[in-house]
């Protein structure tokens, strides 16, 4: 049986076709990634928040600090160095990230749900989140939950606000904000500032109306929405055997 998380690896790996290189966060995006490297993206060039830059590892890392990343790897930089020269140097062809709350412009909140001052739940908060957003080219966000919680019309908290939100504040962000959310019911989709996301592809059995019930705005939906190809034996087998044998985020 194949499971979400394997289905939405997969998926999110392909999308990193012809990318050269990627910041990925630990989980979903580490798995997406490593897959890529396997299929579609070949010469992928995976960097971590700890400053480990082109990672090989042996098997996959627990934490974005997992002594395992920066064997083989192609270098550890700094803090200053791989935020200073790599992101905002603009080498980073796509972003990963993973958020609580997502709005219709691809804002992100990873801070809070509820009110700040005295909030339902505490999260992790931005990390580097805010100044992947930022200056990546585009951003890639995944999400395992698709309901109208995490997909809201108005956000508890901006964490990392998109471009057309910086903008609006006088800020001209280097990157084209979120591009690209992969969920449990398809993918939504934007070409940039101005645009709002809209449904582009959904999984076999999963239909427009129930994507909408499950998105907290309007949703719109793209003229050429498409059904999106199962994961193959081939992709499964190397998910599973080569990428996270062990099953760390494989769940």
């Amino acid at each position: 049986m194949t499971t979400a998380s394997e289905v939405l690896s997969v998926v999110a790996s392909r999308e990193l076709a012809g990318k050269r290189t990627v910041f990925a966060g630990i989980g979903l995006p580490t798995l997406a990634a490593s897959l890529a490297h396997l299929t579609v993206a070949p010469d992928l060039e995976i960097v971590y928040e700890s400053g480990v830059c082109g990672a090989h590892p042996s098997h996959l890392p627990e934490t974005i600090a997992d002594a395992v990343l920066i064997t083989g790897a192609e270098a550890v930089l700094s803090m200053p160095a791989l935020f200073g020269y790599v992101l905002q140097g603009g080498h980073i062809d796509v972003g990963f990230l993973g958020a609580a709350q997502i709005d219709r412009w691809g804002n992100l909140n990873s801070s809070v749900i509820g009110d700040w001052h005295s909030p339902k739940v505490r999260l992790p908060g931005s990390g580097g989140a805010m100044e992947v957003m930022a200056n990546s080219r585009e951003v890639f966000v995944v999400m395992r939950r698709h309901d109208p919680r995490s997909f809201v019309d108005e956000l508890d908290f901006c964490t990392s606000p998109g471009p057309d939100r910086a903008l609006a504040d006088g800020v001209r962000p280097a990157g084209l904000g979120v591009t690209r959310v992969i969920t449990e019911l398809g993918i939504l989709a934007r070409s940039g500032p101005g645009e709002e996301l809209k449904l582009v592809a959904l999984h076999p059995g999963v239909t427009v109306d129930q994507a909408r019930e499950c998105t907290g705005w309007p949703l719109e939906v793209g003229g050429d929405l498409t059904v999106i190809e199962p994961p193959s034996e081939a992709e499964l087998r190397l998910l599973r055997e080569d990428v996270d044998p062990e099953r760390v985020y494989l769940r």
